[in-house]
């Protein structure tokens, strides 16, 4: 959906024709879910987080000066309400840690699951926990060039951040996620991961630092 598409909708809503956002909610609940899932790997969480990330941008759509697609707005109201999510989440390990030790370190039975899944699950298991060790602003800005697909000038224009900011935040956020994740024995995993939506970004046409 182009920006114009989307300019002409939200004055239609704003208008009185709430009706009109359902398209919105159709262009994007499906980019928006993934982002979601893929930052709380929870299916129910992701559902909950991306019902909440539309609420918001009904809510506030009034609000909405335009400056950036709706889409990238959007986005940037995912990535806040998984970070919530992800912050809730902490806490509750942490009051709840010593209850669920011995669940924690449990050991999948391997007879259930092949080992080439095993180890994938546990690296996004990895990467989720290394994400929430993350300071906020790096942790956003890192989903959403990581996951959503943002360009640097789109993350700029939906954080109100300089684009050179932007790249720094990134590139200091990838290295903090690589440290975390280097004790866990998945640094190399992380790095052709990293290497390959790089690759695919170049090979599409956007620009990778």
């Amino acid at each position: 959906m182009t920006h114009e598409e989307e300019s002409r909708i939200i004055r239609a809503v704003l208008d009185g024709d709430t009706n009109r956002f359902e398209e919105l909610v159709r262009a994007y609940e499906k980019i928006v879910y993934n982002l979601a899932l893929r930052t709380l790997g929870n299916q129910q969480d992701a559902m909950d987080a991306a019902q909440e990330a539309f609420f918001r941008a009904y809510r506030a759509l009034p609000s909405f000066r335009g400056d950036s697609k709706f889409s990238v707005w959007l986005y940037r109201l995912t990535a806040n309400v998984c970070t919530d999510i992800l912050r809730k989440r902490s806490r509750s390990m942490e009051t709840s840690l010593t209850d669920e030790e011995e669940t924690v370190l449990d050991i999948p039975d391997g007879r259930f699951c092949p080992q080439t899944e095993l180890e994938k699950k546990q690296l996004r298991q990895s990467v989720r926990r290394g994400l929430e060790r993350l300071p906020d602003d790096f942790r956003q800005v890192l989903l959403l060039r990581e996951l959503g697909g943002l360009s640097y000038d789109e993350i700029a224009r939906a954080t109100g951040l300089e684009p050179g900011t932007v790249k720094t935040r990134i590139f200091r956020a990838r290295k903090k996620l690589a440290a975390i994740l280097m004790g866990d024995g998945n640094f190399s995993e992380l790095s052709s991961s990293f290497s390959s939506a790089a690759k695919n970004r170049r090979e599409k046409g956007g620009a990778d630092a």
